[in-house]
């Protein structure tokens, strides 16, 4: 595996490790539930946080690659150009079924700790997908191409759903509430 399949990889890695580790602290770990005290936003906010911070990594990864700055290049297993949207895939499949099978749904700390992590994870794998939207709408790669851009409204797009998430929820509520007459539960 090359470099920067490596680095990828470790960056997801060390991301979901500190994020975990700085939620870990008491003093942040209370002020994350008093500011956030709806778990399913926790979790939104989280995988936020590996959605933006991995699209950074990856992006920056391939435009120092496409430059040939440092020694990253593409990667090829058994002579196939592999994708970082492979890997996305691949940890979107796993959150999938550590979700199926409940991992993270109870409230003892590991359970705790297995939701942050699936939720940081999902961000990321998000990221790594969406990244090459447009490899996978057009099937070329076209990623620095004009019909490239196309992975970007795609980002925009769901790191805004994301966002709408964290902070529109009871916006919206409201407002169904408002034209249906009925209580939408918080």
């Amino acid at each position: 595996m090359s470099l920067r399949t490596w680095l990828l990889a470790i960056t997801v890695v060390v991301t979901v490790g500190v994020v975990l580790l700085v939620f870990r602290h008491p003093r942040v770990s209370q002020l994350f539930r008093q500011g956030i005290p709806d778990r399913p936003k926790r979790r939104l906010f989280l995988a936020a946080i590996g959605f933006f911070a991995t699209f950074t990594v990856a992006r920056t990864l391939a435009y120092v690659n496409f430059h040939h700055i440092g020694p990253f290049h593409d990667i090829y297993i058994g002579g196939r150009h592999i994708h970082h949207l492979v890997w996305g895939i691949l940890i979107l499949l796993g959150v999938g079924f550590g979700w199926l099978v409940e991992a993270g749904s109870g409230s003892r700390e590991s359970s705790i700790m297995a939701s942050r992590s699936m939720s940081l994870l999902y961000g990321a794998g998000a990221a790594l997908t969406l990244d090459e939207f447009a490899l996978w709408l057009n099937l070329e790669d076209v990623y620095w191409a004009r019909q490239g851009r196309e992975s970007i409204d795609a980002i925009v797009l769901f790191g805004t759903l994301l966002l709408i998430g964290i902070w529109g929820g009871g916006f919206f509520r409201a407002i169904a509430k408002e034209f249906t007459g009925h209580k939408f539960r918080q």
